[in-house]
């Protein structure tokens, strides 16, 4: 089983998937990780040539279904980031938008938005079982 961990250095969980550079991805075997490995994100707001301030923009939540994160375009980018992890089961972050939550559960993996902040501590939870999804209160 493989986790990937959304973050931007390394240590901590991403607290906006999009916001994201890499996957932090964890090898889990039995209930112990057995190897791990960093992957650079290639697609979505932090793709080469993209505008890290995208978000700057928002001032107002969408409505679901409509706007930021739906739509044709976003889901082809959210393909393309469930390709980059498609040797993955779960996916692991502080918070995404509904439309790439729904599209990576739709690409058959499990979406594990949580408040902590530590990667070693998010993976020391999952294997015990012990990482509480927060999904209804973390996806916008």
């Amino acid at each position: 089983m493989k986790i990937a961990i959304a973050t931007v250095d390394g240590e901590t969980v991403s607290q906006h998937f999009g916001r994201s550079r890499y996957y932090k991805i964890y090898t889990i075997e039995g209930n112990d990780p057995a190897g791990m490995e960093m992957r650079e994100r290639g697609t979505g707001h932090f793709a080469q040539g993209k505008n890290p301030d995208h978000h700057a923009h928002h001032e107002y939540t969408h409505p679901r279904g409509q706007g930021h994160g739906y739509g044709r375009e976003a889901d082809s980018k959210h393909a393309s980031m469930a390709r980059e992890i498609g040797d993955c089961d779960v996916l692991v972050a502080g918070g995404m938008g509904m439309g790439a939550y729904e599209s990576f559960r739709n690409a058959g993996l499990e979406v594990i938005l949580t408040d902590l902040q530590d990667i070693n501590d998010v993976v020391n939870a999952y294997v015990k079982g012990d990482l509480k999804n927060l999904a209804g209160e973390r996806t916008d």
